[in-house]
């Protein structure tokens, strides 16, 4: 694949994903798209001591930081810790529930595990210019 094709796919991802999630997690504070309560498992909360609301800002503010790390730099970083954090998405798994959502979460996950590869190549590529340069 052709080096302005890999940077298109990268830009795409880059931008979908990090948006993406930014948005995401600010309306786990405003519950504008969905009442995201909903899909939390109670007894999670309950073991944590927090109100389903407590622990939704958490995971907006977890999830802002991923979208914004993937958007900026470090999206290599961002990548790997979107798709972390996708992947570790066992709360809907073990309501019982949401499987649909929960399925999605795994297909994000290895986008944004794609976004983290490509961040690898495109610095590897850069840092070769650079002690070319030198």
């Amino acid at each position: 694949m052709k080096d302005e094709t890999l940077d298109r796919v990268y830009r795409a991802l880059q931008i979908s994903l990090g948006t993406t999630a930014v948005v995401a997690g600010a309306d786990k504070f405003f519950n504008l798209l969905t009442d995201w309560e909903q899909y939390l498992n109670p007894e999670i909360s309950d073991r944590l001591g927090l109100s389903t609301k407590q622990f939704m800002s958490i995971v907006g503010a977890i999830e802002i930081v991923a979208g914004a790390t993937v958007l900026s730099g470090k999206t290599r970083l961002g990548g790997m810790l979107m798709a972390a954090w996708l992947l570790g998405s066992g709360n809907l798994i073990s309501t019982g529930s949401f499987l649909d959502v929960a399925a999605r979460d795994v297909n994000i996950a290895v986008a944004a595990y794609a976004l983290a590869e490509l961040a690898k190549k495109r610095e590897k590529k850069l840092w070769a210019r650079l002690a070319k340069a030198a």
